[in-house]
C-alpha cells in the first residue's frame, strides 16, 4: 500500500469500552495524552453509499509518527466497525493514510480496484474513506484528508504526546471550529 499512499500514519483499534482503553494505554503502554470526544461530528456519512446518522466515541493519542484512534461504536447504524465486531473481532481495524490531495488519491486507489464501503467528512476538509478490499482478514484501510481543522488537531495531538509526563491523561477534543 505504500506505492499507492505514502507512509501508515494511524492505527484504529475497534475497543468495547473506549475509557478503560485509554486508561491502558496511558498505564500499561505510556501512550497518551488521549483527545476524547463522546460523540464524533462526523458529516455527510455514508455506507454503501446510503447516509446514516452514526455516533461513535474516539480518542486520539500519538505514540511518535504513529497516530492511535480508539473507536467505540454508541448506536446500532451500519459501519465498518460494527461489522468488524459482528465478525469477533476486536483490536486493529484499520490502518490509515493520510493526504493532502484527497481526489488525486482516492482516484489513484480507485484505478487500482479499491472500492469505496464508508465515508464521511469531520470539520472543513476533513473527508475520509475506508475501502471495501481488506489488507488481511479484519483489518481495511482508510484515506485520510488532513487539511484544515482535522490536520491542525492532528499537528496538536502529536504535540502534545511529545514529552508527555502522564499528568491529564485523557484531554477534551478541540473545537474544530476553533482551530
Amino acid at each position: 500500500m505504500s506505492t499507492i499512499f505514502g507512509e501508515i500514519r494511524q492505527l484504529g483499534y475497534v475497543v468495547e469500552d473506549i475509557e478503560a482503553a485509554m486508561a491502558h494505554w496511558s498505564a500499561e503502554l505510556g501512550v497518551g495524552p488521549w483527545f476524547y470526544n463522546p460523540k464524533v461530528p462526523i458529516e455527510d456519512y455514508r455506507y454503501d453509499g446510503k447516509p446514516y446518522e452514526v455516533h461513535n466515541s474516539v480518542a486520539l493519542a500519538n505514540s511518535g509518527f504513529i497516530q492511535v484512534e480508539l473507536i467505540e461504536t454508541r448506536n446500532d447504524a451500519p459501519s465498518m466497525y460494527r461489522d468488524f465486531q459482528a465478525a469477533g473481532n476486536l483490536g486493529l481495524q484499520h490502518v490509515a493514510y493520510w493526504t493532502q490531495s484527497f481526489d488525486a488519491d482516492l482516484a489513484r486507489a480507485e484505478k487500482a480496484g479499491f472500492e469505496v464501503k464508508m465515508s464521511g467528512c469531520v470539520g472543513a476538509n476533513g473527508r475520509f474513506v475506508y475501502f471495501s478490499k481488506e489488507a488481511h482478514p479484519g483489518t481495511v484501510i482508510e484515506l485520510s484528508e488532513v487539511m484544515g481543522p482535522k490536520g491542525r488537531m492532528f499537528d496538536l495531538i502529536r504535540e502534545a504526546s511529545t514529552g508527555w509526563d502522564g499528568s491529564e491523561p485523557v484531554r477534551p477534543f478541540p473545537d474544530l471550529s476553533r482551530i
